[in-house]
């Protein structure tokens, strides 16, 4: 549950990844966990099925840019892509220039703000100027080198000025300063080692169709954009299987959640609990005040107009820009960049109407909400939106009682 909340987890050294994850050690033994599709499957699986996962902004520039990354960070084409070599990101922007034939600004700005996708989904790592391949770049599978080689090979390399006053690899240099007992020609060092297998005690007991159909349906419930019908997957029109699907579920603190007749999953309510209690990460004070503007303008208004169903949480209706700036006190950039991280994190999406943008509305993980989460943020919402009416009264009265 922690690492799909905020990451790879950071492991010490000689501390063993968890079941169903895999580790990436550095030299020193330090390295980080992430989880691993089970049965080796990849998000093609996603594309068999036709499930859309949840969309990547700029999802164009956001591929050009880590194909550029690559480029600049995978040196040695003989050894696996990750951890490759850091570069300093005015290579890789000159790089994503020369792969897209333009130079201008809003190219540069484009490329600048898919770096910082990128690093916040663990693809690549950015750090003072300098760019790494993230540990996700590690879980590439053997069979798909050969054709990142082919495109490593194809991609043009930077027509850039001479470099007369400080070199790549001095940028680089300064970007890792030396520490005691730190020695600099192991930096960048690492091998992943094989995951446990972490469902196989779930699924030995099935054939090997009903067993891809178990896989199939944990991947599509976890990563899809929206619920996705019972009907187009075996393992949930069975009960047997779906059964089954709970359990595997159940160990990455996950629960399916039901909608009519259509399937997704969410984080379990007590697992969310104990992470919240242990200091889960949470969002800021900015993020929270920006959410509850447009849940309030995008959801509770028009449900008291009677123009939203009352248990939906999703809604047409955008909040414009102008609205948030209007009732919020925070500044443009720090509005901006709230926008930018509740964007990332799928809790607000972006409607555009023409050239400007039309507004915002909840994002696909409000799909994601158990009953009793959708509970809570409905009497949160209710103190937010009216904190002197008698329901916000009979809600502060039954906390109490509890």
């Amino acid at each position: 549950m922690w690492a799909r909340a905020e990451g790879p987890l950071r492991l010490a050294a000689g501390v063993a990844a968890p079941a169903g994850m895999a580790r990436l050690t550095r030299p020193d033994s330090t390295g980080q966990a992430l989880p691993v599709w089970p049965d080796g499957v990849t998000p093609s699986l996603l594309d068999e099925h036709q499930v859309a996962p949840v969309p990547v902004e700029r999802s164009g520039e956001t591929r050009r840019v880590l194909a550029a990354v690559l480029k600049c960070c995978w040196n040695d084409l003989s050894a696996d892509p990750w951890p490759g070599d850091p570069a300093p990101v005015e290579l890789v922007l000159d790089t994503y220039r020369a792969l897209i034939g333009r130079t201008d600004d809003l190219m540069r700005n484009w490329a600048i703000g898919a770096l910082r996708r990128l690093h916040d989904s663990a693809w690549v790592v950015l750090d003072d100027g300098v760019v790494s391949l993230g540990p996700r770049c590690a879980l590439w599978p053997a069979e798909s080198h050969a054709q990142l080689r082919e495109l490593v090979r194809r991609l043009l390399e930077p027509e850039r000025p001479e470099l007369t006053v400080v070199a790549d690899a001095d940028i680089v240099a300064a970007a890792r300063p030396a520490e005691p007992g730190h020695d600099p020609a192991a930096e960048g060092g690492g091998r992943v080692e094989t995951a446990a297998a972490e469902f196989d005690d779930l699924l030995a007991g099935y054939d090997e169709r009903r067993r891809a159909e178990l896989v199939a349906a944990f991947m599509v419930v976890e990563h899809a954009a929206e619920p996705v019908q019972e009907v187009r997957l075996a393992a949930l029109r069975d009960p047997a299987l779906r059964h089954t699907l709970g359990e595997m579920l159940a160990r990455r603190g996950r629960t399916l959640i039901q909608h009519r007749d259509r399937w997704i999953s969410g984080y379990d309510d007590a697992v969310a609990a104990q992470a919240l209690a242990a200091g889960g990460t949470r969002l800021g004070v900015s993020e929270r005040a920006v959410l509850t503007l447009v849940l309030v303008h995008s959801v509770a208004i028009p449900r008291a107009e009677g123009l939203l169903p009352e248990d939906s949480w999703m809604s047409p209706h955008p909040t414009p820009v102008e609205e948030l700036r209007r009732h919020t006190q925070l500044p443009i950039g720090e509005l901006e960049a709230a926008l930018r991280t509740l964007r990332h994190a799928g809790l607000l999406g972006q409607v555009k109407a023409g050239e400007e943008a039309g507004g915002y509305v909840p994002g696909p993980q409000f799909h994601r909400l158990t009953p009793a989460a959708r509970r809570r943020l409905q009497e949160e919402l209710i103190l937010a939106a009216g904190p002197s009416t008698p329901l916000a009264a009979a809600v502060l009265a039954r906390r109490s009682a509890r």
